[in-house]
């Protein structure tokens, strides 16, 4: 046991510390090799606690959500992961707006605004990810986005101070936020305010994103969503479907047959397979449209 997990799990009450985890088993890729140090905190103070810890052992910190788009390295990652998903959850509802701690499932928040008759979360009920990774990547879908309906953030900076952002504060743009171009800092909570609605007109816009959802992705194998953003004026998966990429595989790593955006681990993928995938889509989009392919997957460690 070094001093590093002694000191954590000294300070840091009753978070779950975990040495040499597999990423594998934190990541929707199913990809990655051990966490030096993995911790599950239950509250903002824990993960204040814990960070402040790495910082006197000046260890690398990775904040993570629910691991859905993260590929990890093969090798593991160095210092400390905490894992916000399941430890720091919860949903208070306050009039029309409700604030969902990070780790918050966006399904679980989805489905609790529609039994509080508020709409505005739907298209965020199909996404596999958590409140704080969705507010950070700007997740969207079917026409909605978190820039539509975030009101403020509880974050934690870098050298651990506690402060708020406030709507245009979080300079929301394509897949960006505030928290990407300061990956140093990271959110405890957001709240999101929502209009009133009926419930079963709510449930059916679930159903209908859900159905077109299914049909369109490839939900039976482990990936990390879309890999590439969109290249302004094109869609990525028909770029690589039109370059004669769509099936074409790597190791375990292979383009989706169902949506060419997709990287689907088909078996025993690794984290060299999915970039060497990348890279050979991107040479080839360029090579024949002269469009360069953005990754969207955040690639850790590697």
């Amino acid at each position: 046991m070094s001093s590093f997990s002694d000191a954590l799990r000294a300070g840091a009450g009753t978070a779950r510390i975990l040495e040499e985890e597999p990423m594998s088993l934190h990541t929707s890729f199913k990809i990655g090799g051990p966490a030096e140090v993995l911790a599950a905190p239950y509250s903002a103070e824990e993960v204040s606690k814990l960070c402040a810890c790495a910082r006197r052992f000046s260890a690398p910190v990775l904040v993570m959500g629910n691991g859905t788009n993260l590929l990890v390295s093969d090798s593991g990652v160095r210092g400390l992961v905490i894992k916000l998903s399941g430890g720091l959850s919860g949903i208070e509802l306050r009039g029309n707006e409700l604030e969902a701690k990070a780790g918050t499932l966006l399904s679980k928040a989805a489905v609790f605004a529609r039994d509080a008759h508020l709409s505005g979360l739907e298209f965020a009920h199909g996404i596999p990810g958590s409140v704080g990774g969705g507010v950070c990547m700007n997740a969207g879908a079917y026409g909605g986005e978190m820039k539509d309906i975030v009101v403020r953030s509880v974050c934690l900076g870098e050298e651990g101070g506690i402060f708020e952002l406030h709507g245009k504060d979080h300079r929301f743009g394509y897949r960006r936020s505030y928290f990407t171009e300061n990956p140093g800092s990271f959110i405890l909570s957001t709240v999101f305010r929502l209009e009133g609605g009926d419930r079963e007109e709510i449930q059916a816009r679930m159903d209908d994103f859900r159905l077109r959802r299914s049909s369109t992705q490839p939900l039976e194998f482990p990936s990390a969503g879309s890999v590439f953003k969109r290249p302004e004026g094109y869609y990525a998966g028909k770029l690589i479907t039109d370059s004669g990429l769509r099936g074409f595989q790597i190791g375990g790593a292979r383009v989706s047959d169902i949506h060419a955006g997709f990287i689907i681990n088909v078996g025993g993928a690794t984290c060299d397979d999915v970039l060497r995938l990348i890279s050979h889509i991107q040479e080839t989009v360029y090579a024949r449209f002269g469009v360069r392919l953005e990754r969207e997957v955040r690639v850790i460690g590697a």
